[in-house]
Protein backbone atom coordinates (compact mmCIF):
# COMPACT_ATOMS: atom_id res chain seq x y z
CA UNK A 1 0.00 0.00 0.00
CA UNK A 2 1.28 3.51 -0.80
CA UNK A 3 1.33 6.40 0.90
CA UNK A 4 -1.54 8.24 -0.44
CA UNK A 5 -3.93 5.19 -0.20
CA UNK A 6 -2.37 5.05 3.54
CA UNK A 7 -3.94 9.00 3.64
CA UNK A 8 -0.34 10.31 4.01
CA UNK A 9 0.86 12.86 4.55
CA UNK A 10 -1.35 13.89 7.24
CA UNK A 11 -2.34 17.38 7.03
CA UNK A 12 -1.98 19.68 10.06
CA UNK A 13 -2.64 23.31 9.28
CA UNK A 14 -0.15 25.68 10.42
CA UNK A 15 -0.89 29.43 11.55
CA UNK A 16 0.28 32.47 9.67
CA UNK A 17 0.50 30.33 6.26
CA UNK A 18 -1.13 31.25 3.29
CA UNK A 19 -4.25 28.83 2.02
CA UNK A 20 -2.75 28.06 -1.28
CA UNK A 21 0.80 28.44 -3.13
CA UNK A 22 1.22 28.86 -6.86
CA UNK A 23 4.04 26.79 -7.96
CA UNK A 24 5.84 28.42 -10.77
CA UNK A 25 7.43 25.01 -12.66
CA UNK A 26 10.57 25.61 -14.12
CA UNK A 27 11.67 22.02 -14.58
CA UNK A 28 11.41 22.58 -19.08
CA UNK A 29 13.39 25.12 -18.85
CA UNK A 30 15.45 25.55 -15.99
CA UNK A 31 15.75 22.36 -15.33
CA UNK A 32 16.68 21.10 -18.33
CA UNK A 33 19.03 23.93 -19.54
CA UNK A 34 22.49 22.18 -18.01
CA UNK A 35 21.90 18.92 -19.43
CA UNK A 36 24.99 18.03 -21.76
CA UNK A 37 23.36 15.83 -24.21
CA UNK A 38 20.52 17.58 -26.17
CA UNK A 39 16.93 16.62 -25.23
CA UNK A 40 14.71 16.81 -28.88
CA UNK A 41 11.72 19.33 -29.24
CA UNK A 42 9.17 16.79 -29.49
CA UNK A 43 10.26 14.97 -25.78
CA UNK A 44 10.15 18.47 -24.13
CA UNK A 45 6.77 19.13 -25.72
CA UNK A 46 5.64 16.07 -23.79
CA UNK A 47 7.17 16.39 -20.81
CA UNK A 48 5.44 19.95 -20.58
CA UNK A 49 2.20 18.35 -21.71
CA UNK A 50 2.46 15.71 -18.50
CA UNK A 51 3.46 18.08 -16.25
CA UNK A 52 0.19 20.59 -17.64
CA UNK A 53 -1.58 17.53 -17.02
CA UNK A 54 -0.93 17.22 -13.53
CA UNK A 55 -2.66 20.20 -12.52
CA UNK A 56 0.38 22.95 -12.98
CA UNK A 57 -0.87 25.94 -13.93
CA UNK A 58 2.31 27.69 -14.54
CA UNK A 59 4.98 26.39 -16.57
CA UNK A 60 8.52 28.26 -17.95
CA UNK A 61 8.21 26.62 -21.31
CA UNK A 62 11.63 27.83 -22.72
CA UNK A 63 14.40 30.35 -23.19
CA UNK A 64 14.94 33.00 -26.57
CA UNK A 65 18.16 33.47 -25.79
CA UNK A 66 21.43 32.58 -28.57
CA UNK A 67 21.97 28.99 -29.65
CA UNK A 68 25.30 29.53 -28.26
CA UNK A 69 24.83 30.38 -24.95
CA UNK A 70 22.65 27.74 -23.85
CA UNK A 71 22.86 24.92 -26.65
CA UNK A 72 19.99 22.79 -25.11
CA UNK A 73 17.25 26.05 -25.95
CA UNK A 74 18.47 26.24 -29.49
CA UNK A 75 15.29 24.41 -30.66
CA UNK A 76 12.81 27.45 -28.79
CA UNK A 77 10.92 28.36 -32.06
CA UNK A 78 9.87 24.54 -32.68
CA UNK A 79 8.95 23.77 -29.24
CA UNK A 80 6.97 26.91 -28.24
CA UNK A 81 4.28 26.42 -30.96
CA UNK A 82 3.81 22.75 -29.99
CA UNK A 83 2.70 23.56 -26.80
CA UNK A 84 1.17 27.08 -26.72
CA UNK A 85 -2.31 25.76 -27.35
CA UNK A 86 -2.22 24.66 -23.26
CA UNK A 87 -5.05 25.81 -20.78
CA UNK A 88 -1.71 27.00 -18.72
CA UNK A 89 1.05 30.14 -18.45
CA UNK A 90 4.00 29.50 -20.39
CA UNK A 91 6.12 31.89 -19.63
CA UNK A 92 9.63 32.17 -21.42
CA UNK A 93 13.21 33.60 -20.64
CA UNK A 94 14.08 36.67 -22.93
CA UNK A 95 17.68 37.91 -22.44
CA UNK A 96 17.30 40.63 -24.83
CA UNK A 97 15.36 42.38 -27.59
CA UNK A 98 15.91 40.23 -29.91
CA UNK A 99 14.58 37.42 -27.73
CA UNK A 100 11.86 39.27 -26.72
CA UNK A 101 10.87 39.79 -30.52
CA UNK A 102 10.85 36.07 -31.20
CA UNK A 103 8.79 35.00 -28.41
CA UNK A 104 5.97 38.07 -29.08
CA UNK A 105 6.26 36.33 -32.89
CA UNK A 106 5.00 32.88 -31.18
CA UNK A 107 2.93 34.35 -29.16
CA UNK A 108 3.87 34.32 -25.91
CA UNK A 109 1.92 36.10 -23.07
CA UNK A 110 4.53 35.89 -20.15
CA UNK A 111 8.13 36.86 -20.41
CA UNK A 112 10.97 37.08 -18.28
CA UNK A 113 14.53 38.91 -17.70
CA UNK A 114 17.53 37.59 -15.99
CA UNK A 115 19.43 39.78 -13.69
CA UNK A 116 22.36 39.38 -11.23
CA UNK A 117 22.36 41.30 -7.38
CA UNK A 118 26.24 40.44 -8.44
CA UNK A 119 28.92 42.04 -10.36
CA UNK A 120 30.64 38.77 -11.03
CA UNK A 121 27.35 36.84 -12.22
CA UNK A 122 26.12 39.59 -13.88
CA UNK A 123 29.99 39.37 -16.20
CA UNK A 124 29.30 35.93 -15.98
CA UNK A 125 26.04 35.01 -17.48
CA UNK A 126 25.73 38.33 -19.22
CA UNK A 127 29.21 40.09 -20.04
CA UNK A 128 27.90 43.20 -18.33
CA UNK A 129 28.07 45.23 -15.12
CA UNK A 130 24.79 44.97 -13.36
CA UNK A 131 23.23 48.25 -14.52
CA UNK A 132 24.66 47.74 -17.70
CA UNK A 133 22.00 44.74 -17.48
CA UNK A 134 19.17 46.57 -15.92
CA UNK A 135 19.44 49.43 -18.98
CA UNK A 136 19.67 46.12 -21.80
CA UNK A 137 16.45 45.17 -19.68
CA UNK A 138 14.58 48.63 -20.04
CA UNK A 139 13.69 48.76 -23.37
CA UNK A 140 12.50 44.83 -23.16
CA UNK A 141 10.49 45.24 -20.15
CA UNK A 142 8.99 48.63 -21.98
CA UNK A 143 8.22 46.71 -25.05
CA UNK A 144 6.69 43.41 -22.95
CA UNK A 145 4.35 46.10 -21.02
CA UNK A 146 3.40 47.84 -24.30
CA UNK A 147 2.55 45.07 -25.67
CA UNK A 148 0.57 44.06 -22.03
CA UNK A 149 2.40 40.32 -21.73
CA UNK A 150 3.40 39.69 -18.36
CA UNK A 151 7.09 40.29 -17.06
CA UNK A 152 8.78 38.26 -14.33
CA UNK A 153 12.50 39.87 -13.26
CA UNK A 154 14.56 36.41 -12.13
CA UNK A 155 17.32 38.09 -9.89
CA UNK A 156 20.05 35.68 -9.36
CA UNK A 157 22.75 35.35 -6.44
CA UNK A 158 20.45 37.06 -3.67
CA UNK A 159 22.02 35.59 -0.85
CA UNK A 160 25.61 34.54 -1.76
CA UNK A 161 27.89 34.77 -4.98
CA UNK A 162 30.76 31.65 -5.63
CA UNK A 163 32.98 34.78 -6.74
CA UNK A 164 32.51 37.14 -3.91
CA UNK A 165 31.03 35.37 -1.26
CA UNK A 166 28.32 36.98 0.69
CA UNK A 167 25.47 39.29 -0.60
CA UNK A 168 24.62 42.44 1.05
CA UNK A 169 20.87 42.99 1.47
CA UNK A 170 20.69 46.73 0.56
CA UNK A 171 22.56 45.44 -2.89
CA UNK A 172 19.39 42.72 -3.64
CA UNK A 173 16.99 45.30 -2.25
CA UNK A 174 18.47 47.72 -4.93
CA UNK A 175 18.14 45.78 -8.06
CA UNK A 176 14.54 44.58 -6.93
CA UNK A 177 13.57 48.06 -6.88
CA UNK A 178 14.88 48.82 -9.99
CA UNK A 179 13.29 45.78 -11.87
CA UNK A 180 9.91 46.98 -9.95
CA UNK A 181 10.46 50.70 -10.89
CA UNK A 182 11.37 49.47 -14.99
CA UNK A 183 7.60 47.74 -14.93
CA UNK A 184 8.18 44.24 -14.05
CA UNK A 185 4.76 42.52 -12.43
CA UNK A 186 6.67 40.11 -10.24
CA UNK A 187 10.32 38.94 -9.00
CA UNK A 188 11.99 35.58 -8.17
CA UNK A 189 14.60 35.97 -5.30
CA UNK A 190 17.00 33.26 -6.91
CA UNK A 191 19.42 31.39 -4.50
CA UNK A 192 21.56 30.22 -7.18
CA UNK A 193 24.35 27.64 -5.49
CA UNK A 194 22.11 27.18 -2.78
CA UNK A 195 23.91 28.71 0.64
CA UNK A 196 20.88 30.56 1.87
CA UNK A 197 19.50 29.88 5.23
CA UNK A 198 16.05 30.84 6.94
CA UNK A 199 17.15 33.57 8.40
CA UNK A 200 18.86 35.51 5.59
CA UNK A 201 15.91 34.88 3.81
CA UNK A 202 13.53 36.64 6.32
CA UNK A 203 15.72 39.60 6.35
CA UNK A 204 15.77 39.84 2.80
CA UNK A 205 11.76 39.47 2.15
CA UNK A 206 11.62 42.30 5.51
CA UNK A 207 14.15 44.49 3.85
CA UNK A 208 12.08 44.40 0.40
CA UNK A 209 8.71 45.31 2.01
CA UNK A 210 10.09 47.81 4.07
CA UNK A 211 11.84 49.24 0.30
CA UNK A 212 7.84 49.43 -0.70
CA UNK A 213 8.13 46.01 -2.37
CA UNK A 214 5.00 44.35 -2.29
CA UNK A 215 5.39 40.36 -0.62
CA UNK A 216 2.30 39.85 -3.61
CA UNK A 217 4.42 40.14 -6.21
CA UNK A 218 7.27 38.01 -4.87
CA UNK A 219 8.52 34.33 -5.71
CA UNK A 220 11.50 32.60 -4.46
CA UNK A 221 14.06 30.59 -6.26
CA UNK A 222 15.88 27.82 -3.64
CA UNK A 223 18.59 25.18 -4.68
CA UNK A 224 18.99 22.62 -2.29
CA UNK A 225 23.08 22.57 -2.81
CA UNK A 226 22.89 22.37 1.56
CA UNK A 227 19.77 20.38 2.11
CA UNK A 228 17.82 23.99 2.81
CA UNK A 229 15.32 24.56 0.40
CA UNK A 230 12.53 23.26 2.56
CA UNK A 231 13.06 25.00 5.09
CA UNK A 232 13.54 28.92 3.13
CA UNK A 233 10.60 28.23 1.34
CA UNK A 234 8.86 27.84 4.36
CA UNK A 235 10.63 30.38 6.06
CA UNK A 236 9.02 32.58 2.71
CA UNK A 237 5.93 31.73 3.58
CA UNK A 238 5.19 32.76 6.38
CA UNK A 239 6.22 36.13 5.49
CA UNK A 240 3.85 35.99 3.22
CA UNK A 241 5.17 34.99 -0.12
CA UNK A 242 2.71 33.01 -2.33
CA UNK A 243 4.98 32.02 -5.46
CA UNK A 244 7.49 29.44 -5.61
CA UNK A 245 9.69 28.34 -7.56
CA UNK A 246 10.70 24.24 -7.75
CA UNK A 247 11.38 21.78 -11.34
CA UNK A 248 9.86 18.54 -11.73
CA UNK A 249 12.21 15.63 -10.01
CA UNK A 250 14.94 18.27 -8.97
CA UNK A 251 16.43 19.04 -12.36
CA UNK A 252 18.71 21.97 -13.00
CA UNK A 253 21.34 23.60 -12.20
CA UNK A 254 22.93 27.14 -13.89
CA UNK A 255 25.24 26.73 -16.40
CA UNK A 256 27.20 29.97 -15.58
CA UNK A 257 27.67 28.75 -11.57
CA UNK A 258 29.30 25.64 -11.51
CA UNK A 259 28.28 25.17 -8.05
CA UNK A 260 24.67 25.02 -8.35
CA UNK A 261 23.28 22.07 -8.13
CA UNK A 262 19.56 21.14 -8.43
CA UNK A 263 16.24 22.81 -7.67
CA UNK A 264 13.83 22.40 -5.21
CA UNK A 265 11.76 19.32 -6.42
CA UNK A 266 8.42 20.35 -7.09
CA UNK A 267 7.41 16.74 -5.41
CA UNK A 268 9.00 17.75 -2.34
CA UNK A 269 7.17 20.98 -2.43
CA UNK A 270 4.31 19.46 -3.09
CA UNK A 271 4.56 16.86 -0.49
CA UNK A 272 5.27 19.54 2.43
CA UNK A 273 2.57 21.56 1.33
CA UNK A 274 0.45 18.70 1.48
CA UNK A 275 1.12 18.49 5.00
CA UNK A 276 0.55 21.67 5.85
CA UNK A 277 -2.93 21.77 4.43
CA UNK A 278 -1.90 24.18 1.51
CA UNK A 279 -3.57 23.41 -1.63
CA UNK A 280 -1.63 23.52 -4.73
CA UNK A 281 -4.02 21.65 -7.42
CA UNK A 282 -1.51 19.44 -7.95
CA UNK A 283 -1.92 15.88 -8.46
CA UNK A 284 1.57 14.26 -6.94
CA UNK A 285 0.94 11.04 -8.10
CA UNK A 286 0.81 11.96 -11.71
CA UNK A 287 3.98 14.36 -11.04
CA UNK A 288 5.50 11.61 -9.62
CA UNK A 289 5.00 9.64 -12.87
CA UNK A 290 5.91 12.56 -15.17
CA UNK A 291 9.69 12.92 -13.24
CA UNK A 292 9.91 8.72 -13.15
CA UNK A 293 9.12 9.35 -17.42
CA UNK A 294 12.04 11.96 -17.79
CA UNK A 295 14.40 10.67 -15.40
CA UNK A 296 14.43 7.70 -17.79
CA UNK A 297 15.10 9.39 -21.04
CA UNK A 298 17.54 11.40 -19.18
CA UNK A 299 19.09 8.09 -18.51
CA UNK A 300 19.09 8.55 -14.70
CA UNK A 301 17.33 8.33 -11.28
CA UNK A 302 15.42 11.74 -10.19
CA UNK A 303 17.54 13.32 -6.86
CA UNK A 304 13.82 14.30 -5.72
CA UNK A 305 14.05 12.65 -2.16
CA UNK A 306 9.87 12.30 -2.79
CA UNK A 307 10.00 10.70 -6.41
CA UNK A 308 12.50 8.05 -4.73
CA UNK A 309 9.70 7.39 -2.57
CA UNK A 310 6.68 7.16 -4.48
CA UNK A 311 8.10 5.28 -7.21
CA UNK A 312 9.58 2.67 -5.21
CA UNK A 313 6.09 1.96 -2.88
CA UNK A 314 4.24 1.59 -6.46
CA UNK A 315 6.74 -0.99 -8.04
Amino acid sequence: MNASELGLPMAVPAEGLPARVRIHEVGARDGLQNEKAVVPAVVKAEFIRRLAATGLTTIEATSFVHPRWVPQLADAEQLFPQVSDLPVELPVLVPNARGLERALALGARRVAVFASATESFAQANLNRTVDEALAMFEPVVTRAKAEDVHVRGYLSMCFGDPWEGAVPVARVVRVCRALLDMGCDELSLGDTIGVATPGQVSALITALTDAGVPVSALGVHFHDTYGQALSNTLTALRHGVTTVDASAGGLGGCPYAKSATGNLATEDLVWMLRGLGIETGIDLGRLVATSVWMAAHLGRPSPSRTVRALSHQEQ
